[in-house]
């Protein structure tokens, strides 16, 4: 980490070198929840950088189970002074960003609580992060409970929220092809479409989900998911997976611009021979 000056600093300059980058999966802003505990059993790994003495600053880290990490919302710009939450307050107001967890702020800096599973070097395993690959990470701090955790404090008009939550199973079906795909070195669609439907499932300004009656179509990628709602038992099924290419689209493999061309025509063709 790298401080300006002290003559930039009265100016009120400040910079910062990350010290490692969080690889996994991930590699898209909808592939991840908005909080990290509803990512947990999809671990990642924080890179730190060779030569600068890391090994040494890891030391005794492996006895915690939970760490904070400080990073960088290195793929957001710009920011507005209020914002309007995933779940508003009940009366649907806008709040200010500093009363909120928006990743678009004034300086794009953020904090999120990991489960430690491993240290190897300069490589720490962790689960329930809601990072995306490639986050540059700007600071490591231990997770202490008696220091970091107040669970009676009063949360402001997070307090006024009605969360709408979803139970999310899949049919024989859904299961299969998914599983197909992720072996075939695809997206992993379970997990992605449980994270995005569990919690405000149908909000179409923050997920590319379309809704007709008891029916419902989930866009992961280029995929589509195809599900039931029951509303009474607020409950989703995952009924089947979809290509969203047309089949002439998928006799162009040549233009590509995703790069998952193949994949789809792979799945088109072993669909269509069961």
């Amino acid at each position: 980490m790298t401080a300006a000056s002290s003559d930039d600093a009265k100016e009120g300059a400040v910079a910062f070198q990350p010290i490692g980058r969080y690889r996994a999966e991930a590699g898209r802003k909808y592939d991840v929840p908005r909080q990290g505990y509803l990512n947990a059993g999809r671990p990642g790994v924080v890179e730190l950088e060779a030569g600068r003495g890391f090994e040494q600053a890891l030391r005794d880290l492996a006895g915690f189970e939970r760490l904070w990490l400080v990073f960088h919302f290195h793929r957001n710009s710009g920011w507005r002074p209020t914002v309007s939450p995933p779940v508003p307050p009940r009366d649907g107001r806008r709040v200010g960003v500093f009363a909120s967890r928006s990743p678009y702020r004034p300086n794009p800096i953020g904090l999120t609580c990991v489960r430690l599973l491993a240290v190897d070097g300069l490589r720490l395993t962790v689960d329930e992060a809601d990072l995306v690959d490639g986050t540059p990470i700007l600071d490591i701090k231990p997770y202490i409970p008696r220091a970091d955790a107040f669970p009676e404090a009063r949360a402001g008009w997070v307090d006024e929220q009605a969360p709408d939550l979803w139970t999310v199973v899949e049919s024989a079906r859904f299961h299969e092809q998914a599983a197909r795909i992720l072996a075939w070195q695809g997206p992993d669609l379970a997990a992605t479409a449980a994270l995005q439907l569990r919690e405000n499932p149908f909000d179409g300004s923050r997920k590319r989900v379309e809704v007709a009656g008891e029916a419902g179509v989930l866009a992961i990628r280029m995929f589509r998911i195809h599900f039931a709602i029951d509303a009474e038992a607020r409950a989703i099924t995952l009924e089947a997976v979809a290509s969203g290419y047309s089949p002439e689209e998928l006799a162009d493999l040549g233009e590509d611009p995703h790069g998952d061309k193949a994949l789809h025509a792979r799945f088109v063709r072993a669909s269509q021979d069961r």
